[in-house]
């Protein structure tokens, strides 16, 4: 993977806050013209330094207003157990995120659901598919600050 340049964090830094803008729209930010700059974007999606283009939708608007964060003790730290663990949890639709942890808690999974109910049903399937030593589930009263943009320096 090439270096990233100035110019090149300036459009990640841009396309973070939005990715739907046109490239002449972020040529002109950048201070290049239209082809360099879709180019250095082309570059950066086949270099795997852009993984995805999506739409940030409000978890409220779609039903998944309760965000819960779980985490996990693991029973074993076999190839096995992880096996069984991450098929548990990486075709579930309402996890969101899962991060392999240092400390005590070897797993956190931030998860997405409409309501106590509905966590009720996840959290009983999630601890008969897998053995599990602990769980731990701390639910969001409010979100106060929600990004998915990197800090990148562009000095």
């Amino acid at each position: 993977m090439k270096q990233l340049d100035r110019v090149d964090r300036r459009i990640l830094a841009i396309l973070q806050e939005d990715a739907s803008l046109a490239v002449a729209e972020v040529a002109s930010r950048v201070g290049l013209s239209q082809t360099p700059c879709w180019r250095r974007i082309q570059r950066l999606r086949a270099d795997g330094v852009i993984e995805a283009t999506v739409a940030l939708v409000k978890p409220e608007a779609v039903g998944c207003g309760l965000t819960v964060f779980i985490e996990v003790e693991a029973w074993d730290h076999s190839p096995e157990w992880l096996e069984r663990f991450t098929s548990a949890v990486v075709d579930r639709p309402e996890v969101l995120d899962v991060h392999r942890m240092a400390g005590d808690v070897d797993y956190l999974l931030r998860v997405a659901v409409p309501d106590m109910t509905a966590f009720d049903t996840f959290y009983r399937e999630l601890i008969a598919a897998v053995p599990l030593k602990n769980v731990s589930s701390h639910f969001a009263m409010e979100r106060v600050k929600s990004t998915t943009a990197y800090p990148i320096a562009t000095d």
